[in-house]
This record gives C-alpha cells, sequence and structure tokens, in this order.
C-alpha cells in the first residue's frame, strides 16, 4: 500500500513491538514508509479490513479475491542459475534458469518500487523437527498474505525470539510490481524468481498466495536432500498405536480431506520431511481447497470456514448476509481455505510422528480405469511415485479447463522438485525397505466409465478401503493381479461393494474397459522414457505390460 495521505491504520501503533533486530536493510529496502513487525492475527485481521484486502464473513472468517491470478503460474517460475546451482539442479520444464544479472535488475527495480509504502514482515520457521528446523522471513505488500504466511508457518514463541530471529532464507511478495519481459527475458509480467546464492524468493504480478507456500517447499525440496532428508509432497496422520501414514498426491486426488480423518490425528496437509528420526511437518497449517466441500463427508475443514482467523481465497459471499457459499465456483473452482494447524481438534501439537507404517499414493484417474485400492511393490510405488500420473482438476494451475487434464508431475510435485526425479525416488526406495512399509495405491478419480459417462467415487468409500488398507485387513483378504500393472487388488472389503473393487465390473463393456486401460497404460510408458536412463531395471520391469 502507497500510503501518501500518511493516514494512521490501525496497528499502526504496535507496528514495531515485535520487530527483529536483523532488519530490513539487512535485505536492502530502505526508505520505506511503514513495516509492520509480526503482527497477531487479531491485529492484520483489522488491517485487512482497514485496507479493503478483504471482508469478515458470518463465523468470522476473512474473504478475499487473488485477482486475475487464482491459482499457480508454474510457467513463470525461474530458478537463478550459478557456479552452486549449475550442475545440481534438474533444468527443465519447471526449472528455468535465470541470469544472476537478470535477477538483480528485477531485485534493484523492486527495491525502488516499495520506497514510501507500507509494508508487513512475518519471522517465521519451517520444520517441525529443531534438528532441520530453518528461520524464513516473509516481507509481503499486501497484509492478509502476512497473515497467510503466519497460518501457514511455524512462529516463534516469545518476543525475544522474534528479536533474535535471523532467516536463512526470504520470500518478498508485491503484486503489485511487474517483471519487464522485454528487460528481464522472462514471458510475462508476472514472476517467481529464486535465487539459491541470496537466499532470496521474489514474487511479482500474482496475488495468489499459494506462491508463498510452494517457493518455500521449492526452497526444501532444493536443501534438504543435502542434509540426509526427504522432502515430500504429501499428508500426513497417525493413528492411536502410533501408526503413521504418508498420503502422496497432487492438489485434488484428496491428499487434505483423507488425511483429516476424524479417527486419527492429523500430523499435515501437504509437505513433510523424512529423517532418521521419522517425519515431520514443514508447515503450521493448512491450505485446503473447499469448492463444494461437504459438511458431512468433510466436518473438520468444514469447520474450518467458519473461524476467525481463517483466510477463504476466491470464495463467494453474500454481501447482506455474509454467509459464504462454498458451492459457487464463478470465480475459480480452486476456492482456497488458510487456517492454522490447531483448528484441527485432533492435530498432533508436536507435528511429527515416528516412521511411516503405510504410504498411500493418490491418484485421481479419469480415464476411470486404474482399481480403488491396491497392493503395491517397493519397485511399483517407485515407478508410480517417478510417473506421478493424475488427472488435474480444473482451477489448480492457470489455464486449466472444466474437463480434467491428464498429466503426470513426477514426484507427484514436479513444480516444487528441484533435483532430478530419481534422487527423491531413491531415498524413497531406501527408506521403504529399511521401514518395511507397506504401498498402496489409491484411486480417487472415475469409477463405472471415464470422464463424462462414469461418476468420481465417494469419498465414504475411499475412506473405508483406506481404513482397511491402514489397519491391515486388506492383506488378509482375497485378492487378484491387476491384468495390466500386476498390483495385487483386493477382492472385497467391508463396506465397499464387490464390483467397485474391480473396476472392469462396473463398467458397461469390458471390452470397452481394457481399450481404455491399455490406452492409458501407453500414456505410462511414453512418459517414462524420459527417466528410463537413470532408473535400475527392477523399477523399469514394474510398468505396465501392454
Amino acid at each position: 500500500m502507497n500510503n501518501i495521505l500518511n493516514v494512521r491504520s490501525p496497528a499502526q501503533g504496535e507496528a514495531l513491538t515485535l520487530k527483529s533486530d536483523h532488519g530490513l536493510e539487512n535485505h536492502g529496502l530502505m526508505n520505506l514508509h511503514q513495516v509492520y513487525w509480526n503482527l497477531p492475527m487479531e491485529a492484520l485481521s483489522e488491517e485487512i479490513v482497514f485496507r479493503g484486502e478483504g471482508k469478515v464473513s458470518h463465523g468470522g472468517a476473512l474473504v478475499v479475491n487473488t485477482g486475475k491470478h487464482t491459482a499457480r503460474s508454474p510457467n513463470d517460475k525461474f530458478i537463478v542459475k550459478d557456479r552452486s546451482t549449475e550442475q545440481s539442479i534438474w533444468w527443465g520444464e519447471y526449472n528455468r534458469p535465470l541470469s544472476p544479472d537478470k535477477f538483480n535488475d528485477m531485485f534493484n527495480r523492486l527495491q525502488g518500487f516499495l520506497q514510501g509504502r507500507d509494508i508487513f514482515v512475518q519471522d517465521c520457521y519451517v520444520g517441525a523437527d529443531p534438528a532441520y528446523r530453518m528461520p524464513i522471513r516473509v516481507i509481503t505488500e499486501l497484509a492478509w498474505h502476512s497473515l497467510f504466511a503466519r497460518n501457514m508457518f511455524l512462529l516463534p514463541g516469545t518476543r525475544d525470539e522474534y528479536k533474535r530471529h535471523v532467516p536463512d532464507f526470504t520470500i518478498l511478495s508485491a503484486p503489485s510490481f511487474q517483471g519487464l519481459p522485454q528487460i528481464d527475458g522472462i514471458p510475462a509480467n508476472t514472476l517467481i524468481a529464486l535465487n539459491f546464492g541470496q537466499r532470496l524468493c521474489i514474487i511479482g504480478n500474482t496475488a495468489y498466495a499459494g506462491e508463498i507456500k510452494k517457493a518455500v517447499f521449492t526452497v526444501l525440496n532444493y536443501l534438504l536432500p543435502f542434509q540426509g532428508v526427504m522432502p515430500m509432497h504429501c499428508s500426513a496422520n497417525v493413528g492411536e498405536k502410533g501408526d503413521s501414514a504418508l498420503f502422496f498426491g497432487l492438489s485434488g486426488t484428496g491428499k487434505t480431506t483423507l488425511s483429516a480423518d476424524p479417527g486419527r490425528r492429523l500430523i499435515g496437509d501437504d509437505e513433510h520431511g523424512w529423517n532418521d528420526n521419522g517425519i515431520f511437518n514443514f508447515e503450521g497449517g493448512c491450505y485446503a481447497k473447499v469448492i463444494r466441500l461437504s459438511s458431512s463427508a468433510e466436518p473438520q475443514i468444514y469447520s474450518c470456514t467458519r473461524k476467525h482467523g481463517t483466510i477463504l481465497e476466491n470464495v463467494i459471499m453474500d454481501p447482506t448476509t455474509r454467509a459464504i457459499d462454498l458451492e459457487d465456483d464463478s470465480i475459480t473452482e480452486n476456492t482456497r481455505a488458510s487456517y492454522p494447524l490447531e483448528y484441527i481438534d485432533n492435530a498432533v501439537a508436536e507435528k511429527r510422528a515416528s516412521h511411516p507404517k503405510s504410504i498411500i499414493i493418490l491418484t485421481c484417474d479419469a480415464f476411470g480405469a486404474m482399481p480403488p485400492i491396491a497392493h503395491m511393490t517397493p519397485e511399483q510405488t517407485l515407478y508410480q511415485f517417478i510417473s506421478g500420473y493424475t488427472s488435474k482438476i480444473a482451477g489448480t494451475e492457470i489455464e486449466l479447463g472444466r474437463e480434467p487434464e491428464i498429466t503426470f508431475s513426477t514426484c507427484l510435485g514436479a513444480p516444487f522438485m528441484v533435483h532430478h526425479p530419481y534422487t527423491y525416488a531413491e531415498m524413497l526406495r531406501d527408506k521403504i525397505l529399511r521401514y518395511r512399509v507397506t504401498c498402496w495405491l489409491v484411486n480417487t478419480g472415475w469409477i463405472g466409465g471415464s470422464f463424462g459417462i462414469g461418476k468420481r467415487i465417494s469419498i465414504a468409500y475411499t475412506r473405508a478401503m483406506i481404513n482397511a488398507a491402514l489397519s491391515g485387513k486388506l492383506l488378509e483378504g482375497e485378492s487378484y493381479t491387476d491384468p495390466i500393472f500386476g498390483f495385487r487388488v483386493p477382492k472385497s472389503c467391508e463396506g465397499v461393494s464387490a464390483d467397485i473393487l474391480n473396476p472392469a465390473e462396473s463398467w458397461p463393456s469390458k471390452e470397452a474397459y481394457m481399450k481404455k486401460y491399455r490406452q492409458l497404460a501407453l500414456y505410462f510408458v511414453n512418459n517414462f522414457r524420459k527417466y528410463e536412463s537413470h532408473c535400475p531395471p527392477e523399477i523399469l520391469q514394474a510398468g505396465p505390460r501392454v
């Protein structure tokens, strides 16, 4: 906000109370109007409303609009290519190189752009394991982005801790700032530029808050493997007996929904690390899709949309009654809620657990061909992990249409993976074998036919199958061998009809089913060719047989 009239805001009197001794001059930011340091949720809520950035809905959640960008913009993400990153980055579609000079030019313009403006600072941490906790700083142009950072990351506990905070990495988000394609050598005005040498990320021309979260995740995906920690795009929960489980999957596959199970305790909904001590959440909050959220199927997440401190992105609200409409997708399918993890009643306060007993790879299969649940060997698990097959659901990325789009996103999170995929796959293989983890594939997509013919499987069925898998019951019953991938598919599961477990039985024609399944298998084979040179024979042999 360019406060040229010097208007006094609600929290101006407390703006410096939690200021760090490591000031913004260390980032080259000077001549700013007012810096708001580490404001708590209540003060930020007042600032958000005062500045016209959002409105309070019935129940207390803040409703905000992200503008033209209602999803991530992966085509606008760049990493500075220098001596330290040249040989270690997996350069390509998602990791586009940017010269140090171009980055410095952008940052110099941004330094000038922010002069005379109000900005907000949140000093936080990522990594719930104290041995791998990293201090970060999130500097934002918008007050609601500061609240987003406060919701999503881990917070210092005392005033002294805030005072002594020195970040290892800094995210600077300024939606009003634009890149200059003709000068910066980028395709558009939007930019997400990471510089590992300077430990700095610049985000411009997008107010979609998910860019802040995923920039931090990208940083961890680069740094942690050097320390022997596997970074994972997954949710995690734990049962009463300490049996933790990981849920890998892309947006729209059900990671957040399925891990928020009332019968198990939630560790985290999206990003975790796995080290020699067990698993730990990177974050302190959740960022859930809320379009058509059900109070009966997803009661815990649904209740969070009615809580003070929750941020609702692009959710439609009645301007008079302030009632929100989670069914309305007129702005985007990718409506989101950001809230602290403790808003989930049975969340694990420590955000850590022992080594997982089970791994579940989630896919949303729009072909309707993959089985709803299947037991995988370690080799099959790595093949699916490297492939990262799913169907992108409308709204999760810019330019997606209404219909699901078939995609392969390696490691189930290609836009955030900085090293070669086999770097992460090799770490996963070692941990699966060392800790004897049971692995499952779960299809949360279509049954009875492909998209437009069949229907999407119900959450109730998927929960029943996952609960049976985690308890060990599915391993005790009869199973059959999947005809294409060789998975072991259970023949029965309490609460789920047999024809659903065998997708060929739910299709009108078995011949049509096998034709569609072979077509999907060819997509797998063609996609995997780009990884063959790095993978051992046993993983290549774990793919489909066409």
